[in-house]
């Protein structure tokens, strides 16, 4: 595998299964048994277990947006600086949202093979995001 295609692997993650919610491209660019850890801090495996985590963000984050601030690749895996924003509305880390504006950051370090993303493991500033969200008034 080449380098050029795990930065396209995890741009497409990003790109299209994150930030366009497109569920057609799940199974084409992560494994079957695919395990992640996500900037919440929760465990999933296998792309239903993703999907679910995913859906689950969008449910209290409908806007949720993932952008790639830097990205480095080597053959087989790559790793990701990672800026999240969106608007807080379901509920998150046990908070009911007011609408209130989140922004965090993040660092992911993918394994690829196969054409595939094979783990994700996120590690997301949540300490600045239980602040956001425990705020008491909307940012604009």
């Amino acid at each position: 595998m080449g380098h050029s295609q795990e930065a396209e692997l995890v741009r497409r993650f990003y790109g299209k299964a994150w930030n366009r919610w497109d569920d057609t491209v799940v199974d084409e660019l992560l494994a079957e048994g695919f395990a992640f850890r996500g900037s919440l801090g929760n465990e999933v495996h296998g792309r239903s277990g993703w999907r679910a985590y995913r859906d689950a963000v969008r449910s209290a984050l409908p806007d949720f947006h993932n952008e790639i601030v830097e990205l480095i690749v080597a053959p087989g895996q790559a790793a990701a600086r990672l800026r999240y924003t969106g608007h807080h509305h379901g509920v998150l880390l046990g908070e009911q949202g007011s609408g209130a504006a989140i922004e965090y950051e993040g660092a992911a370090f993918f394994r690829c093979d196969d054409g595939c993303l094979t783990s994700a493991w996120v590690l997301g500033d949540i300490d600045r995001l239980r602040g956001q969200i425990h705020a008491d008034t909307p940012r604009p």
